[in-house]
């Protein structure tokens, strides 16, 4: 616990403003910085508290030898000039959810998702499925709710579930959870880890301080996410294998058919993954089938993922701006037979699109924007795929309004991340959806 200490918070959002109240009233001194406006009701309530807000753009200048602790939000790159002072002058270097971790005071179950592909979906049926069971359990984490805000709400015995990303793991040094569910590895974000053997190793901090007592869920069909788990002493149980697999349009547990793929709304090998895991905990916690089933016939999917927005003049659009590397494309482009008009780029972090070759045959126009448009524009000029480039979504929409004819799809699935143009990649999807609702609708 953090307690007569001297503190830097770099980075606001959400994630900084909560450790930033949690943390007050603790005799902290506590100074919280970011380069862009916040909103005035935050940084009103933050005063209050005794908290200093500095809005700078060179927040390494205001670091010194006499703070104890910088709080890094997980957006903030590892080798950030701040970051490299902070371990410089030997200051500890750790995030939100590290700290938050320290003041839960209550015996609860900690199960974590992470993956580079599907843990948002699979965290979300997990959390709809413990409800639905009435079992008593709190979500947050990277799917929007920050660990400081949920620990004083915890009760004995809740399960507390948590998204958990490479961004929050780099910084992860005590966090422990009981249940750890890999979903899958491929490369992507390694703009910010340098690498992927680096991406990896951040990412096996999942299983971080496991014991034979804790439990580890794998995919048995993901050989990077095996061998970087070959030498943890978790207990393993495994989805893709013989055991709990999808054959012949049903999915099996235990080699026991536990529900028939036409039962579910959501579709997709990447989504039958996605409920395998489920299943898998749903058995760890004892928690009937039934409860994963009605959930499965129930449940549309997550906002940003593969989403149907609407159809207009014969036009189906579909949202999924959480593709944010070249494998989530190529899992939304598997999705569909063909008649595609794919949006794709935004900012810029080396991703291959080269990625999605297989793929263009189900391909009609590519429609580059952001910081990688220039990019995506020799990668389709290569493979001989119509294409234009715009700075901008709305620009891009514009055209599509021109090229589109009845039957054909309109996907967002950019592969890159949004921050070249947005705070989040959800702020992209919401443009998106914005502009095909107020298309006329048929």
């Amino acid at each position: 616990m953090i307690e007569n200490k001297k503190v830097f918070i770099l980075g606001m959002a959400r994630s900084g403003y909560e450790v930033a109240k949690l943390l007050s009233g603790k005799n902290n001194t506590i100074i919280i910085t970011d380069q862009k406006d916040q909103e005035e009701e935050k940084i009103k309530e933050l005063e209050a508290l005794g908290i200093t807000f500095i809005k700078t753009g060179e927040p390494e200048s205001l670091l010194d030898e006499s703070f104890d602790v910088l709080i890094k939000n997980p957006a903030v790159f590892p080798y950030h000039p701040c970051v490299e002072k902070a371990k410089d002058l030997n200051i500890p270097v750790v995030n939100e959810m590290e700290v938050a971790y320290h003041y839960i005071n209550k015996p609860v179950t900690i199960i974590g998702v992470t993956g580079s592909n599907g843990k948002t979906t699979t965290v979300t049926l997990i959390y709809e499925v413990l409800k639905r069971a009435l079992v008593p359990v709190k979500l947050g984490g990277n799917i929007g709710t920050p660990l400081s805000a949920i620990v004083g709400t915890l009760q004995d015995h809740d399960i507390l579930l948590l998204e958990i990303s490479d961004h929050q793991l780099i910084d992860m040094v005590d966090f422990k959870t009981n249940i750890s569910v890999l979903t899958n590895l491929c490369p992507t974000h390694l703009d910010y880890h340098g690498s992927y053997e680096n991406y990896k190793s951040v990412k096996k901090k999942i299983f971080n301080h496991h014991t034979k007592e804790d439990i580890a869920i794998l995919n048995a069909a993901n050989y990077d996410s095996l061998e970087l788990t070959k030498d943890i002493p978790s207990t393993k149980y495994y989805f893709n294998n013989d055991e709990n697999y999808i054959a012949d349009g049903k999915i099996y547990i235990d080699k026991k058919e536990v529900i028939d793929t036409s039962d579910i709304l959501i579709k997709g090998t990447h989504n039958y993954e996605n409920i395998l895991a489920t299943y898998l905990v749903a058995k760890e916690l004892k928690v009937d089938f039934q409860y994963v089933n009605e959930v499965l016939k129930e449940f549309k999917g997550v906002e940003h993922r593969i989403e149907y927005v609407n159809t207009v003049h014969g036009v189906t659009y579909y949202n999924d701006s959480k593709s944010t590397n070249p494998t989530a494309t190529i899992t939304a482009l598997k999705s569909f037979e063909g008649n595609i008009h794919l949006i794709l780029g935004g900012m810029e972090r080396s991703q291959d699109f080269h990625d999605l070759t297989p793929y263009l045959s189900k391909v009609k126009c590519i429609y580059a924007i952001g910081e990688t448009r220039k990019r995506i524009m020799d990668f389709a000029k290569e493979n001989k795929v119509e294409a234009y480039d715009f700075t901008t979504l709305k620009e891009a929409m514009k055209k599509i309004e021109e090229k589109v004819k009845p039957g054909d799809i309109v996907l967002l699935s950019p592969a890159s991340a949004s921050w070249d143009q947005y705070l989040k990649f959800e702020d992209r999807g919401d443009e998106f959806k914005n502009i095909v609702n107020h298309l006329e609708s048929v």
